[in-house]
């Protein structure tokens, strides 16, 4: 994960006594320097700030002050977040003998006067919250924290708590490490926070954190080693146990059979990072995402409508909060094979500039990843790929040997099951791995050894319900009689033959009485698919029997016939009994 943005707190982190640390001063100019954002966050009043830390704080590109309560810029742009405290409440604390002082918003106290303070706040009936700091005692608005301050003013910065790293030393520090992809404690802090911490940063005081700053604003990168705090839960195994997944910091890849369900449980995944704020980018061959438009920030470019200009992907995907789903499904094959040769390195080229996307999903990666030059497309070092295919056997070898996780759904073909167990270092699959993969039921995946989430086996597990639609939905279009100028027309070198085919029903009987001479006339133009879309309005049928089409092309598919009837079967409930 590239990191972007530094927020550390001030007193005992950076500061000792309120003096700010020289050699930390200095290692944050060349932080901002090499182009990192660096956040200051603390509890401070922003004027007593200024005081110990110095007037001017244009060393630094933010400042989130009073526990989150108070954001400032260098440019004079400051914003209140929460309300002041209410007049009332200071009179009450003077008439307690309550000693305080006050900012714009918070409260301050010593630590002693907790239970009074709790005592006027429960009497007044007021929306007040205690948050302790070491001796100190501080009193805040309800959802005021430091996390809410730097997310508002990442907001305002372009930047993505998903490529932060946050520095703390106290009990007010923890939501702001549980906000940022990467999360440090300094050792002579909280024993707590140290605990919860990603990282314990060593040391005696503030001046260890300044090398700690250099190494972050030289390297660039969350280490993936640690990155198993945010995960994404995929199902249940059968010992009861939650099957999660961390996708930050590595190349994934999904598999399984044709319609075993690969682009459901991908877009499972993509549903999980999109709501835990990341930012996705799914490259989309055959209109299998669109449903994911109904989440927040999910923008859908293509299908029925023209394809997208480079440059306004680009722009969408420069907001932290926005994701995009680019669908090709309407594309000729060439063009699909054009359009992703131009797409995926301004993608890429985007990420390494701005670390957003945070995940590049490509489904259907065998269209074009099955040679060496498909490589040249894609930026592994970026450990940012979500990959889907049917054919893991077809992606070159090198593209193998990038992905550090595999998710499987049913897979009956021994030759890919030999190729996902190799790149998951089975070498000597038996009868067991095989069976166990063929047995899988259509709610259900299989994660391979590799990652750490495997435990070092096979684990199966049930899939988790989705939020947005990939259902099926079951009618009894089979039986709808349609007119015979809407009819699907059979031709042999541009003629008719035969009647129309008026149902799905007829159709599929259609299909086994002409030669194969007149189908693949057929199947090379994607008439079949078209009717489909055209006829019955069914987007999910077309994309469906569209792959169908594309896989006979390709010589992966024998038995055409079978093929789209099961499609349709799978779709309308239509009997094949009844079509002989």
């Amino acid at each position: 994960m590239k990191l972007r943005a530094l927020a550390l707190d001030y007193d005992g982190t950076i500061a000792q006594d309120g003096v700010l640390n020289v050699d930390v001063k200095t290692a944050i100019a060349e932080a901002r320097a090499h182009g990192l954002i660096v956040v200051l966050v603390t509890g401070r009043v922003l004027s007593d700030l200024k005081c110990v830390a110095g007037e001017d704080l244009s060393f630094l590109d933010a400042v989130i002050a009073e526990n989150g309560a108070v954001l400032a810029f260098p440019n004079g742009y400051s914003r209140l977040i929460g309300q002041s405290a209410p007049q009332a409440l200071l009179e009450e604390f003077r008439r307690r003998g309550i000693d305080f002082t006050t900012g714009q918003c918070v409260l301050e106290a010593d630590a002693a006067f907790a239970p009074k303070i709790l005592d006027v706040i429960r009497d007044m009936q007021l929306p007040l919250v205690l948050m302790f700091n070491r001796s100190r005692l501080m009193v805040l608005p309800q959802g005021v924290s430091k996390s809410v301050g730097l997310r508002r003013a990442l907001t305002v910065l372009h930047l993505s708590p998903h490529n932060a790293i946050a520095v703390g030393d106290a009990e007010n520090d923890h939501d702001l490490l549980a906000a940022c992809e990467f999360g440090v404690a300094v050792a002579w802090g909280s024993p707590a926070l140290c605990k919860i911490a990603d990282q314990v940063l060593s040391g005696a005081g503030p001046e260890a954190v300044a090398p700690f700053v250099r190494q972050a604003a030289e390297e660039w990168k969350i280490p993936p080693s640690r990155m198993q705090r945010h995960q994404i839960a995929l199902g249940t195994a059968r010992d009861g146990h939650t099957v999660a997944l961390s996708v930050s910091g590595r190349n994934l890849l999904v598999s399984g059979d044709p319609r075993s369900g690969k682009s459901w449980i991908t877009g499972l995944t993509c549903e999980k990072l999109i709501l835990q704020g990341y930012s996705v980018c799914v490259i989309d061959p055959e209109g299998d995402y669109r449903t994911l438009e109904s989440l927040p920030g999910v923008v859908v470019f293509g299908g029925n409508e023209p394809q997208p200009r480079l440059p306004d992907i680009a722009r969408v995907l420069r907001h932290p909060d926005m994701s995009v789903v680019v669908d090709l499904s309407h594309l000729a094959y060439k063009d699909k094979i054009d359009y992703l040769h131009s797409v995926l390195p301004m993608v890429a080229a985007v990420r390494r500039a701005t670390g957003l996307p945070h995940r590049i999903v490509i489904d259907e990666a065998h269209y074009f990843l099955h040679d060496p030059s498909g490589r040249q497309l894609l930026d592994l070092s970026l450990n940012a790929y979500t990959l889907v295919t049917y054919r893991p056997s077809d992606l070159s070898l090198d593209l193998r040997a990038g992905i550090e996780a595999i998710v499987v759904k049913r897979m009956t073909d021994p030759s890919q099951v030999a190729t996902l167990l190799n790149m998951a270092c089975e070498q000597g699959f038996d009868t067991d791995w095989k069976t166990a993969l063929e047995s899988l039921e259509p709610n259900q995946a299989a994660l391979l050894p590799g990652p750490e989430e495997a435990e070092g086996k096979f684990r199966s597990f049930e899939l988790l319900p989705r939020l947005t639609s990939h259902v099926r939905h079951k009618t009894k279009y089979f039986d709808l009689e349609l007119i015979d100028e809407l009819g699907f027309v059979f031709t042999d070198n541009g003629k008719p033959v035969g009647q129309p085919a008026c149902t799905l029903q007829e159709f599929v009987l259609a299909l086994k009485t002409y030669p194969t001479s007149v189908l693949e006339g057929h199947v090379h133009r994607g008439d079949f698919s078209q009717w489909i879309l055209d006829v019955f309005h069914d987007p999910i049928l077309a994309t469906d029997i569209r792959k169908i089409e594309h896989r006979y092309r390709l010589g992966h598919i024998r038995d055409l016939c079978s093929s789209i009837g099961a499609a349709i079967d799978g779709r309308y409930e239509l009997s094949l009994e009844k079509c002989g």
